[in-house]
């Protein structure tokens, strides 16, 4: 029986090398897959899944009004689907990514933030929490004490804390830090 999947985390987590590790061991075992990426996440190039430790494969690009469903009701012998950046799905798509799993009996697995800088659910995860079969956390730990674990996304400016913007600004390392709720609180306390 398929399931669908949320695989949350915070930046710099290693979501995206979990993806390719998971897709390759059914490429391994001659599984037919699919695997799809936001267009609005080009760090790395358009149409491609990139790990920060240099692996990629290519993507599907997911649109605001692309229809994920549709694209994988026209293949066939689909084993998995895997998403990456799920966070900037609409509501509409992460329904369509159930209807893969409960009309199509396809496992779909998806990777990607759970909520923003501003600690503000993205609309795509919110759902995904509320309908996923399965939520795994993959875990990271503090960059700033090192020792907790991260829960929050945080987007750092000349060393201050933002909590106010744009909700998606694509970046990295440069931009966003993982932190732990207490380092996230004592660094927001000294702006």
């Amino acid at each position: 029986m398929a399931k669908l999947f949320f695989r949350y985390s915070t930046m710099n987590a290693g979501k995206s090398i979990d993806l390719l590790r998971c897709n390759h061991n059914y490429l391994e075992n001659n599984k037919k897959t699919l695997c799809f990426t936001s267009a609005k996440d080009n760090r790395y190039g358009e149409g491609k899944i990139t790990s920060r430790i240099g692996i990629s494969i290519d993507a599907i690009l997911i649109h605001d009004n692309t229809n994920i469903y549709s694209i994988v009701k026209k293949e066939s012998d689909i084993s998995c689907v895997f998403i990456d950046e799920v966070q900037f799905l609409n509501k509409e798509q992460i329904f369509q990514l159930s209807d893969i799993v409960d009309e199509l009996d396809i496992p779909v697995i998806c990777y990607g933030l759970r909520s923003d800088y501003m600690l503000n659910a993205f609309e795509s995860s919110k759902y995904l929490m509320a309908i996923a079969d399965n939520l795994e956390e993959i875990k990271t730990i503090c960059f700033e004490c090192k020792s907790k674990k991260a829960i929050i996304n945080s987007k750092i400016l000349n060393g201050k804390i933002l909590t106010e913007g744009e909700q998606v600004q694509i970046g990295g390392n440069e931009t966003y830090k993982p932190l732990c709720r207490k380092c996230y609180k004592k660094l927001l306390n000294e702006n």
